[in-house]
């Protein structure tokens, strides 16, 4: 079986399954990397301009599908779901964030260069598994609504809200719903924490990069529970003002989380 692996200053090469050693780390380190990402943000903004134009771009186009097409039900399940292809999204973020670190030049040209390295394999295969847990997790949300409401579907917003807000039916939507999100959002945090970046970085197959990202969660369980809370709240800011908000949002935790693995893994 061929692995693929990234350009590192390493000169050896992790071939095996086995994840690699981490740290425990604190909230203090949580801190740290939440400055040292607006510090990254701060020092190369016209790197994520195209992420001011294209994110709240996206966001918008999605919000006028889901109200056009009279499929309010999905637009949580759709917005929410958003965080769980982030890590993939934010791949320029932590090439930015890498370079910078040692030195490098951080031009937008560079930051592109993540997509023909030579682990662009491990990192696209990476990414269809977070799509497809987006994807299950929109069509079970699907499959709830229809469950309790039927094929109606409200006309409007408001009736939509009330119908939900105001009915056993939607109030049991609200809570199996959210229990079934928090699941496949604990299930792609832990595969993605720090896969990406591991990746980006070093010498490892996807195997080694998924057993060491779940190890970190294993490893620190409360620090990483602060550490998605964070993104959560952080991405739910990011939505507030028409989701433009998530150019902001979105940089700053794809920073961080670069220098969050810089912290945990050895």
């Amino acid at each position: 079986m061929v692995k693929i692996h990234v350009v590192s200053n390493s000169s050896e090469v992790q071939d095996d399954l086995a994840a690699l050693p981490v740290r425990r780390i604190g909230i203090e380190d949580l801190k740290d990397a939440l400055r040292e990402g607006f510090d990254d943000f701060w020092a190369m903004p016209s790197q994520v301009f195209f992420l001011i134009v294209l994110y709240p771009i996206i966001g918008l186009f999605l919000a006028r599908f889901m109200f056009g097409y009279r499929l309010f039900p999905l637009l949580f399940p759709v917005v929410s779901g958003f965080a769980l292809v982030g890590p993939f999204a934010a791949l320029a973020l932590y090439e930015l964030s890498r370079r910078r670190e040692r030195g490098l030049p951080t031009s937008l040209r560079y930051a592109t260069d993540v997509f023909v390295s030579p682990a662009i394999g491990s990192i696209l295969v990476l990414g269809l598994m977070l799509a497809g847990i987006f994807l299950v997790w929109v069509g079970v949300a699907e499959t709830l609504y229809l469950s309790l409401f039927g094929k109606s579907t409200a006309d409007s917003m408001l009736p939509f809200l009330r119908e939900v807000l105001t009915t056993r039916e939607g109030w049991l939507l609200i809570l199996i719903g959210n229990a079934i999100g928090f699941a496949f959002s604990a299930l792609a945090f832990c595969l993605s924490i720090v896969s990406f970046p591991l990746l980006l970085d070093r010498h490892v197959s996807i195997g080694t990069a998924i057993r060491t990202s779940f190890k970190v969660v294993a490893t620190n369980p409360r620090t990483m529970l602060v550490w998605a809370l964070i993104v959560a709240f952080g991405l739910f800011l990011g939505f507030l003002p028409a989701m433009v908000g998530l150019a902001v949002a979105l940089p700053v935790l794809g920073h961080a989380t670069w220098h969050l693995y810089r912290k945990v893994v050895v």
